[in-house]
Order: C-alpha cells, then structure tokens, then sequence
C-alpha cells in the first residue's frame, strides 16, 4: 500500500513511522545478466549458472549491487512525495549483505523512516533503514540507512 504525502510538513510527519512493505519480486537470471552487461561484472556466481551450482551458493547469485538498485523502484511503491519541487537520493550512510539471493529468489522492501530534518535550502532531509527481505529466508539480503532530501 503506498502512502502518499503532499508537501515538507506531511513528509516531517512520517519520522519514526513504519511504511510497510512493497509487493515481492522475483530474482531471474535475465535481470541479473542484465545488470553485468550494464556494469562490466561477468563474475561466474552471477553470471554462470552451471558452475554457480557448484560454487559456495549452490546457485548463481544476484549482484549485492543489483539487489540495492531495487531499493528505488520498491520505495517507490511505498511512498508517493507529492507537492515538492525536487526529491534526490543523497546517498547511504550503511550498507551490508547479510544473504545473498539465489536466482529465483522472491524479494521485497520494508522501509521505517528514522528521522526528518529541517536542511538549508527550504528542505528536509529523510533518514530511512531499508530492509531488502527474502522470502522464507532468515537472514535479509540487505540493509542500508539511506538519506533523501526533499525541497519545496
């Protein structure tokens, strides 16, 4: 379910609150064949599934950058910013891969906004800790602290 907001006032509002998660998706090898075309890394746990059979993983694995890059389109889902004239992704303060996703892998976002600052410029700076989850999986591929700025 997306929560939708309209200016700086509502998006202060959101500070300490759950989003919720976005809708599962799975992992194939295409998108990660994909990603090493866009990226110049063909290593064979990503790229070689024959061989990644028999690697460390049993399987080939998505790329840890690959699976951070979903973070946008999953955000997305959870939290529509309206009546704002910019929103930019100002970056990461923590990032870690704490399980790597096999190629058919489902995965999903949970996001909880941290903390929303006032910053210069007329804007607020949005700390949120993603968790990138893996279906019936223990551990999550990912979790990363990521700062938003959004100017009115």
């Amino acid at each position: 379910m997306t929560i939708t907001v309209h200016g700086l006032e509502e998006i202060k509002a959101l500070a300490g609150k759950e989003l919720g998660h976005s809708w599962w998706l799975e992992i194939t090898q295409d998108r990660v064949n994909a990603f090493a075309d866009a990226t110049g890394d063909y290593q064979w746990i990503h790229v070689d599934p024959e061989r990644a059979k028999r690697g460390p993983f049993g399987a080939a694995i998505a790329h840890g950058y690959l699976t951070l890059s979903l973070v946008i389109p999953f955000f997305n889902e959870l939290l529509d910013t309206r009546g704002v004239k910019m929103s930019v992704n100002y970056g990461l303060e923590k990032v870690r891969f704490p399980s790597p996703v096999r190629v058919g892998d489902r995965i999903r976002l949970a996001a909880t906004v941290v903390s929303v600052e006032e910053v210069a410029g007329n804007g607020v700076q949005m700390c949120l800790d993603f968790t990138v989850e893996i279906d019936g999986a223990a551990k999550p591929a990912c979790v990363a602290r990521v700062v938003y700025r959004h100017y009115a």
